[in-house]
C-alpha cells in the first residue's frame, strides 16, 4: 500500500510539473513523461504482488533436484526471432530463458518451469522437422552446435534440464541412409535380391517388393516399395535392425556428450504399430542403452492411445509416458471443467487417485506424466465459451499442473494463447507482443491460417493480476513450493468430490496435503474435517479467478467459483 501511494504522490506532483521538496522544481516534458511510466509501472507490479492470491502463494520455494519438473515445450521455429528473419531459433530461446526460469528463487519474475522439452531441432525439410535428414547437428534455420552447447549451459546454471524430442521410428526420405538405398535399389535387375553387405542401408528400412497396404510407396523408379506410416516421406525405419541400433547409440552419445538431459520418444506406437510387445521391446533397448551412460537420463514416450495400454509401455523400464486422458478438448480435465460428463470434477479426482495403482504395477519407479495440451492438439483457449471462459481457462491450467508426476505445459497455454484445425495453427508464434512486427516476434509456418488472439500477449497480461499469465505463474509456483504436488501419492477424497468438488490428497514423504478445486459458478463450502492430514489444517496457497477470496473456518472451506484451496499442515 506504501509502494501504491508513493506512486500516486509523484504521479500527481509530475503532473503539476514540480518535484522534490514541496514538489517544488519544474522538469522538462520527456523526463516527465519516463517518470509517470516510472510510477504507473511500479503501481501495476505492486498490484500483481499484492494480489490476494500472491499473498496466500508466498514464502519460500522448496525445489528438490531430481527428475521431477514442471517441463516447458518449446517449438523453436514460433518461439523468439533473434536474426530478424522471421523463424525462432536457438539464440531466441537463450535470450528468453529468464522468462521460464532465471535461476533465483528469490524472485517471482519468471514463470518457474525447471524443464524444457525441445520440438526436434535436427536438420530436417519440413517446418516441423520431425523427418530428420541428418542425427548428429542443428537445422541451419535454428543455429549451430556452438549455439546448442550455450543453451545447455545457460539451462544447466538456472538449473533447467533439457530433452530433446527424438523420432526414431522413421528419417525424411531426404536422409543420407535412404536416398543410398533407393539409389542401390533402383540398379538391381528384375529378380535381384538386395546384398546389405554392398548396401547396409538396405536393411535399415522395411523395403518389399510387395505393397502391403496403402502406407507402402514405391521406392524411387525400383520395383520395391517402402512402409511410411506417416507420410511418403517419412520411411519407418527397420528397428529390428542391429545395424539402425548400433546408429543410435552413437546418436545418443553424441547429444548426451553436448549435455542433453534426456529424449521424448515420438510416435512409440508405430515402431512396430499397435504391437505392444515389440514396442517395448524397442523401448527397453533404449532405456537400457542410454541409462548405462547416465543413469539420471530422463526418458518419456508418446504412445497416443488409451491409459491401460500406455501403462504397459512403462515396463520398457523408461521413466514416462505421456498421459493422454487427460488432454485434448474431451479429455477428462476439459471435460470436469465445461460440466460436460456426467461424473464432473468427482471423476478428475477418481482417475487421479487411481493412476498410481495402475501404473506401478509395470514400473514402481515411475513417474506420470501428464498434460493438457500439446503441438498435436487444439488449444486450450479454444475450449471454452461464455461468462466464465477465462476462469474455465485458469482452471483447467491448474488442475492440469497440479497432477503427481512431471507437467508438460505447451508454450503460449500460460497467455491463453488460440489455434486449432490444420497442425500449423496449432503451432502459431509466441505472443510476446500485440504487434506481430515487434522485436523477436516469429511469423509462424507457412500454411498458418489468420488466427485473432482473444487473450492478449504477455506484454499485455504481465502487470495484470488477473491475467491468464499471472494465475498459470501462481499455479507453477504452489507446485515449487509443495514438493508433494509432484511426487505425492494422489488420492480421491471420495466423500467430499462430486460433480462440482475434486478433493485430492497428496502423500510424500510422510506429509499429506489436501487439493479441493471448485469447478462451479456457485461458491461452494466444504468440510474438511474427515480429511486426516496428520494435524490441523491451514491454506496454504490458493488458485482464484474472481474477487472473492477461499476461507478455512471451523475445518469449513468457502471456495468461490472457479477456485482451489490448498489444505496442509504447517
Amino acid at each position: 500500500m506504501k509502494k501504491r501511494l508513493q506512486a500516486l504522490l509523484l504521479a500527481f506532483c509530475l503532473t503539476l510539473g514540480t518535484i522534490g521538496a514541496g514538489c517544488g522544481g519544474r522538469q522538462d516534458n520527456n523526463a516527465a513523461g519516463t517518470e509517470t511510466a516510472a510510477a504507473t509501472e511500479t503501481e501495476k507490479t505492486a498490484s500483481v504482488e499484492d494480489s490476494a492470491m500472491a499473498k496466500a502463494n508466498a514464502g519460500e520455494l522448496n525445489i528438490i533436484d531430481d527428475k521431477y519438473r514442471t517441463y516447458y515445450e518449446v517449438f523453436l521455429y514460433s518461439f523468439y526471432d533473434s536474426d530478424g528473419d522471421g523463424i525462432g531459433d536457438i539464440q531466441g530461446l537463450i535470450d528468453k530463458l529468464d522468462y521460464i526460469n532465471d535461476g533465483d528463487d528469490s524472485t517471482d519474475t519468471d514463470l518457474g518451469c525447471n524443464g524444457i522439452w525441445l520440438m526436434p531441432i535436427m536438420p530436417s525439410p519440413t517446418y516441423h522437422k520431425y523427418d530428420i535428414s541428418d542425427y548428429e547437428n542443428i537445422d541451419e534455420q535454428y543455429g549451430t552446435i556452438d549455439d546448442f552447447k550455450q543453451l545447455i549451459e545457460a539451462c544447466h546454471k538456472r538449473g533447467i534440464r533439457v530433452i530433446i524430442d527424438f523420432p526414431i521410428n522413421h528419417t525424411s526420405s531426404k536422409h543420407p541412409w535412404f536416398t543410398q538405398a533407393v539409389e542401390y535399389l533402383e540398379g538391381l535387375s528384375d529378380g535381384q535380391q538386395p546384398d546389405s553387405s554392398v548396401c547396409p542401408y538396405v536393411d535399415y528400412y522395411n523395403f518389399t517388393t510387395d505393397q502391403l497396404s496403402s502406407v507402402y510407396y514405391k521406392a524411387g523408379s525400383s520395383n520395391w516399395y517402402y512402409e511410411g506410416k506417416f507420410w511418403s516421406e517419412m520411411p519407418d525405419l527397420n528397428l529390428d535392425c542391429e545395424a539402425v541400433r548400433a546408429e543410435f547409440d552413437e546418436i545418443t552419445s553424441f547429444w548426451m556428450d553436448l549435455g542433453v538431459d534426456g529424449f521424448r520418444m515420438d510416435g512409440a506406437k508405430e515402431y512396430f504399430s499397435d504391437n505392444t510387445t515389440e514396442n517395448v521391446e524397442v523401448l527397453k533397448w533404449f532405456n537400457d542403452m542410454v541409462k548405462a551412460k547416465d543413469e539420471n537420463s530422463y526418458i518419456v514416450a508418446e504412445v497416443w492411445t488409451d491409459r491401460e495400454t500406455y501403462a504397459k509401455y512403462l515396463e520398457s523400464g523408461i521413466d514416462s509416458v505421456f498421459n493422454f486422458d487427460f488432454g485434448d478438448g474431451d479429455g477428462i480435465i476439459a471435460n470436469a471443467v465445461k460440466g460436460s460428463s456426467e461424473s464432473g470434477a468427482k471423476g478428475y479426482a477418481n482417475v487421479c487417485g487411481k493412476m498410481d495403482e495402475l501404473l506401478s504395477q509395470y514400473n514402481e519407479n515411475y513417474i506420470d506424466a501428464p498434460f493438457y495440451t500439446n503441438h498435436d492438439m487444439a488449444r486450450g483457449a479454444g475450449y471454452y465459451s461464455g461468462e466464465y471462459k477465462a476462469a474455465q481457462i485458469k482452471t483447467a491450467g491448474a488442475m492440469n499442473l497440479m497432477m503427481s508426476g512431471n507437467v508438460f505445459l505447451y508454450y503460449g497455454e500460460e497467455i491463453g494463447m488460440k489455434g486449432s484445425g490444420k497442425d500449423e495453427n496449432k503451432r502459431a508464434p509466441m505472443q510476446w507482443s500485440s504487434d506481430a512486427s515487434a522485436e523477436g516476434m516469429c511469423k509462424g509456418p507457412d500454411g498458418m491460417e489468420s488466427i485473432k488472439m482473444t487473450n492478449g500477449s504477455l506484454e499485455d497480461q504481465q502487470d495484470d493480476p488477473d491475467s491468464i499469465y499471472n494465475y498459470f505463474k501462481q499455479a507453477i509456483r504452489l507446485r515449487n513450493r509443495y514438493p508433494e504436488i509432484a511426487r505425492g501419492i494422489a488420492a480421491n477424497v471420495e466423500n467430499l468430490s462430486d460433480k462440482n468438488i475434486a478433493a485430492i490428497t497428496k502423500t510424500y514423504d510422510g506429509k499429506t496435503t489436501l487439493l479441493v478445486f471448485n469447478l462451479s459458478q456457485e461458491t461452494q463450502k466444504v468440510d474438511i474435517s474427515g480429511v486426516d492430514l496428520g494435524g490441523e489444517g491451514t491454506i496454504g496457497g490458493m488458485l482464484l479467478t474472481g474477487e472473492d477470496t477461499i476461507t478455512l473456518d471451523n475445518n469449513e472451506l468457502t471456495l468461490p467459483s472457479y477456485s482451489m484451496a490448498l489444505i496442509t499442515v504447517e
